[in-house]
């Protein structure tokens, strides 16, 4: 494991210096999206809704909607924010351990001593277990000032951030508001039942079932040849920039009656494969022909049953 921060833990005179590891990681197989007719990776881009332009990371701000109006802040105005520089920990309060509800833990961390001693690490520790407290304590990661649980797990002491009180709902159920009445009978039967279950919790006992049948499937197609390089599912770089390109459709809905009126003028034939072509570019749900070849043949021809077989009727042209 990589450290992702370093401080101190700091009650009264006491200093601890530590390494903050995160706790937990994603067991989750990791997919991206692809095109299903070719396998292509999918790209996104930020695009600005009013010019319909994509915009570069470097330019964006961040805004706030309040009543109908936007305010903008700019990283200047995030920057002037008094964020907390300090690399402490600090011990607010030890609390009974039963206290901190569980839906408030979030996001869970261990702590390496890093001194030369770690006498003081194991003090705050056997300290903790033998008074069954919680420590809470106040720190700053990311620019964000993070309450959390400080608590002790085998030799380790974990820190597990809190959620803040109005972060959690409320539980307004009209219908736990009714008077319900449970006989003893009832009772007796439901213990009897959670008896039945009764076991000590063991949690290498249970497997992610779905995660574990993805594995199997994606293993599946590997033996049997379906994967090709990872290369191949790249574009060249102009190919990118086209695929990424936003579509302003009223533009594009402008530009094709200005063409057919134009083409109009030229012939009746011209204006039909102006159509055709402002069709394609303007786009439908229908797949569309690589570069809008034999796109017109397609819909001219519409009876035709094979490519081999000729046209019935004569193309224009």
């Amino acid at each position: 494991m990589r450290s992702i921060w370093k401080g101190a833990l700091t009650f009264g005179l006491v200093n601890v210096p530590v390494k903050v590891y995160s706790a937990t990681e994603d067991h989750d197989v990791p997919l991206h999206q692809v095109h299903h007719e070719d396998g292509g990776r999918i790209r996104y881009q930020r695009v600005c809704e009013i010019d319909g332009q994509p915009v570069e990371y470097a330019d964006i701000d961040r805004a706030y909607v309040d009543d109908g109006q936007t305010i903008v802040l700019t990283k200047d105005d995030l920057a002037s924010l008094p964020a907390e520089k300090s690399r402490e920990i600090d011990v607010v309060e030890f609390v009974p351990s039963e206290q901190v509800d569980l839906l408030t833990l979030d996001k869970a961390y261990y702590l390496e001593p890093d001194s030369k001693s770690p006498k003081a690490y194991v003090l705050l520790r056997k300290t903790l277990e033998q008074t069954d407290r919680t420590a809470i304590v106040r720190f700053t990661l990311r620019q964000k000032t993070r309450l959390a649980a400080l608590r002790v797990r085998g030799d380790v002491l974990v820190l597990q951030t809190l959620l803040w009180s109005d972060e959690v709902r409320e539980a307004a159920f009209p219908a736990l508001d009714e008077d319900v009445r449970i006989s003893k009978k009832e009772l007796e039967m439901s213990a009897a039942l959670v008896e039945s279950y009764s076991s000590d919790f063991d949690p290498e006992e249970f497997v992610d079932e779905y995660q574990k049948e993805l594995r199997t499937l994606i293993d599946a197609k590997i033996e049997a040849g379906e994967g090709f390089d990872v290369a191949e599912t790249f574009g060249d770089e102009g190919k990118a920039e086209k695929g990424g390109e936003v579509i302003d459709l009223m533009e594009a809905l402008r530009a094709s009656v200005e063409r057919t009126k134009a083409a109009r003028k030229g012939g009746g034939a011209a204006a039909k494969d102006a159509d055709d072509e402002d069709a394609d570019e303007v786009g439908d749900d229908e797949k569309p022909s690589p570069k809008g070849k034999k796109a017109t043949s397609k819909q001219s021809a519409p009876k035709k049953s094979a490519p081999k077989k000729s046209a019935p009727k004569k193309k224009a042209g």
